[in-house]
């Protein structure tokens, strides 16, 4: 099996070295995840730029962000960006029903947060071959034609972290091994290589 390094600054790629530094500025560490991207600073710049704008420009709040992020997370069976984002939801202010159950897959009693993670699931689901319908509801929901396409790059942004996790097996943060935050999916998917995973 193809192993993937989880890079410091001084073991990266030399054009992956000054991001990581950027990665460790914003975070206070670094992630497994931009660690592993880092053996390519194509992905590892691409990922951490539409993360930053997200974050930045998004008129979808915070907490609404998170409810796309997390809906895609489960939906892609991804257990290391699931359990980081169970933790930025909560800093984020999601409620903790709407956590549970975005991780649970069962609705969302938020009639307007789950329009947003259905809608999220349905995009990503039928490769945006949603339907005028669909987009319509999210609309009807009242969200706007622009928040129609920030979900869009919100799941653009979880395909690179998603696939990267499963296809390099990213170990998981040693805080992910916390019962609140660690997220098993429940269809008994999982990318991830066993001697990696945290007890």
């Amino acid at each position: 099996m193809t192993r993937y390094n989880v890079h410091t600054i001084e073991t990266a790629p030399e054009a992956s070295q000054p991001l990581l530094a950027g990665v460790k500025r914003g975070w206070g560490f670094i992630p497994k995840l931009q660690g592993t991207l880092a053996e390519s600073p194509l992905a590892l710049e691409a990922y951490d730029t539409l993360f930053n704008l997200v974050a930045a420009k998004a008129t979808l709040t915070p907490a609404e962000q998170q409810v796309v992020y997390q809906a895609i997370n489960v939906y892609h069976g991804c257990e290391y960006c699931t359990a980081g984002h169970t933790f930025l939801s909560r800093k984020a202010g999601v409620p903790e029903d709407v956590i549970q159950a975005i991780r649970d897959r069962a609705p969302i009693a938020d009639t307007r947060l789950e329009a947003l993670r259905r809608f999220a699931e349905v995009v990503a689901e039928t490769r945006g071959f949603a339907g005028d319908s669909a987009v319509d509801a999210f609309i009807a929901a009242g969200f706007t034609k622009a928040q129609v396409l920030e979900v869009v790059t919100i799941i653009a942004t979880k395909v690179m972290s998603n696939y990267t996790n499963h296809l390099t097996h990213t170990p998981l943060e040693d805080f992910m091994a916390d019962p609140a935050l660690r997220w098993i999916d429940p269809l008994g998917r999982t990318a991830r290589d066993p001697a990696l995973v945290a007890a």
